[in-house]
């Protein structure tokens, strides 16, 4: 993943607001489930153009789960279960956001389902490579964490470009690249593994 490789310069902003996060009482759980209820309601939003609190809710998604990991490492608590419920979420997560850009006024079905193969495709691949015994593989183009960016300049970009460019929504555009890129991604992880496979 791209922004994956920053993640070291980002620590130092993150676990501070990690640690602020535990003593109001946040949980790594509860942030992954906030993280899910803020997609749903940027889904919603976007359904109804309502870009502006799609935006809001987009950028408290990427909040949470930027820190419910970071949470879990600050007590101790960073094992298999919450991951699962983390990776769980993330997927529907990313079915509400997207769905609910294609569903709405801001882009084709055509293009929103293209982008719905990029990202369960290559999010697939990642995990299956940890199912068949070759260890966890996240490499490629588009991860998580760029696609929340992605989103995030899109949405802001539809807000400023309302009539868009060559036909598309800035965010239309945003899930044209999920798609190309979320692919290109498949490709990349399914050949890493394909390499370590005996």
């Amino acid at each position: 993943m791209t922004l994956d490789s920053f993640r070291s310069h980002v620590q130092p902003i993150i676990e501070p607001v990690a640690r602020a996060g535990i003593r109001i009482g946040l949980t790594p759980n509860s942030c992954t489930i906030f993280a899910f209820i803020a997609a749903i309601c940027g889904g919603i939003a976007f359904y109804f153009n309502q870009v502006i609190f799609g935006l809001f809710c987009v950028l408290l998604n990427s909040i949470f789960d930027a820190i419910d990991g970071a949470i879990a490492r600050e007590v101790g608590e960073d094992g298999t279960k919450g991951d699962f419920l983390d990776h769980t979420l993330d997927r529907y997560a990313d079915i509400f956001l997207i769905c609910g850009i294609f569903a709405g006024p801001l882009c084709s079905w055509e293009i929103g389902v293209f982008a719905l193969v990029g990202v369960f495709m290559s999010s697939y691949m990642g995990t299956q490579a940890q199912a068949i015994g070759v260890g966890r593989f996240y490499g490629g183009v588009l991860g998580r964490a760029d696609r929340l960016v992605l989103l995030l300049i899109g949405a802001l970009a539809t807000i400023l470009i309302p009539a868009g460019v060559f036909g598309l929504t800035p965010l239309a555009i945003v899930l044209l690249i999920f798609g190309i890129l979320g692919n290109i991604t498949a490709v990349q992880r399914f050949l890493h593994v394909w390499k370590q496979v005996k």
